[in-house]
């Protein structure tokens, strides 16, 4: 009998990682969790570690610290603090597989780890190929890593690669559902607050992935990460918009022929093929049924109304440290529209505004990026607390 492969989920508490708890229940004779890791929300972490009894636990604010240490202390669980012993615990020879769950940029410097130890790495967390994938999939590389796309778009284009690795990519189709704003016009967006923006009309995520996709960015970071997946060239990689989100990606090979991954949105799907690799696990998930699907469209973005995408798509194109600028503008950019401090046509205003006034460094090691982080999250901090203060949302029951 296949022995259970042990778990990190870094990132648990949230959307990915609730899911991937999820999937491990249901396949308990599959996958053991080793480690847990939460930033703020220790309540939950104490939950689940409760439910799983993981080796060990990680509560990314110092602050809750002593509280998780005194719940826990009868499991015998291990308990430690702050981010740099999320890092650390990445060394742990009980570790098998990786999942990195983990919001933005935090995710980089604990997948590199890892990498380092030789984990296998299923990857949730885009930024951290978005912002040096260069360094991260050279590492894998000398490494003998394996790094499992979990967001559904990379999964598909992995799954309808498999057997075609020796067939040349001519193009790969992203696609995006449009979010809650697909149809609206820049003054619709003008007044829209983060309640609407929060609607997805197809996906269950977290806060800030969720705005993303309202923005389009998402599909601007899924570029990026997917060309240094499949290694791919700028030119190679497009996006479509499919309303329905059926048909989570294309892949065109040089004889004209299209291969595509089909499924109901769901994210369970791709986070259990990621960790049970390369055998698809038995699952009781819920089945797609053509005839309640008469019809799948497909339509252009608009990149006039959604400018994020276009810039995206211009920082692929760039390369250097300009993918790193444009994630941490962006990430300032949609906390600071969720607390309503700018609007959301201002958000590609910030980021734009950020790769203007940032040093270009066409070259960058990890210090780099790491000081590239921190800088321009002065610069858009700065462009954000000087914005209007006072934004007229519409009503969050406005027609959106």
């Amino acid at each position: 009998m296949e022995q259970k492969r042990k778990i990190a989920i870094l990132g648990s508490t949230g959307s990915i990682g609730t899911q991937t708890l999820e999937v491990i229940s249901e396949q308990p004779e599959h996958f053991q969790v080793e480690l847990l890791t939460a930033g703020n929300n220790y309540e939950l972490l104490i939950d689940q570690a409760k439910r799983f009894n993981p080796s060990t636990v990680v509560i990314g604010n110092k602050e809750y610290l002593q509280l998780v240490k005194a719940a826990l202390e009868p499991l015998n669980i291990h308990v430690y603090g702050g981010h740099e012993s999320i890092v650390q615990c990445m060394s742990s020879d009980t570790i098998d597989t990786v999942v990195t769950a983990l919001v933005g940029y935090s995710g980089l410097e604990p997948t590199l780890e890892a990498i380092r130890n030789g984990k296998t790495i299923g990857l949730a967390n885009k930024e951290t190929l978005v912002v040096a994938g260069e360094l991260v999939t050279s590492l894998a590389s000398s490494k003998g890593v394996n790094i499992f796309p979990i967001d559904s778009e990379h999964s598909a284009i992995f799954q309808c690669l498999l057997g075609e690795w020796h067939n040349p990519i001519e193009k790969i189709y992203l696609t995006a559902s449009g979010g809650p704003f697909r149809g609206k016009d820049k003054n619709f967006l003008e007044t829209a607050g983060p309640e609407q923006a929060l609607k997805h009309p197809n996906w269950s995520m977290g806060a800030k992935i969720t705005i993303d996709s309202a923005s389009l960015m998402n599909k601007g970071l899924e570029m990026i990460e997917a060309r240094w997946l499949f290694n791919l060239k700028p030119e190679q990689i497009d996006v479509i918009v499919h309303p329905q989100s059926i048909i989570h990606s294309i892949v065109q090979f040089q004889d004209g022929s299209m291969k595509a991954q089909m499924g109901l949105p769901d994210m369970k799907l791709p986070i259990q093929f990621a960790m049970g690799y390369p055998n698809r696990l038995k699952s009781q998930f819920p089945r797609f049924d053509f005839l309640k699907f008469p019809s799948l469209t497909f339509e252009p973005p608009d990149m006039e109304t959604f400018p994020c995408l276009r810039i995206a798509m211009e920082a692929m194109e760039t390369g250097g440290n300009a993918p790193c600028v444009m994630n941490a503008a962006n990430e300032i950019a949609v906390d600071a529209f969720l607390k309503k401090r700018i609007g959301f046509n201002q958000i590609p205003e910030v980021i734009s505004s950020t790769l203007a006034k940032s040093p270009f460094v066409a070259n960058p090691t990890f210090e780099d990026y790491v000081s590239t982080d921190r800088e321009s999250r002065i610069i858009a901090t700065e462009l954000t607390s000087t914005n209007r203060n006072t934004i007229n949302f519409t009503p969050s029951n406005t027609n959106n």
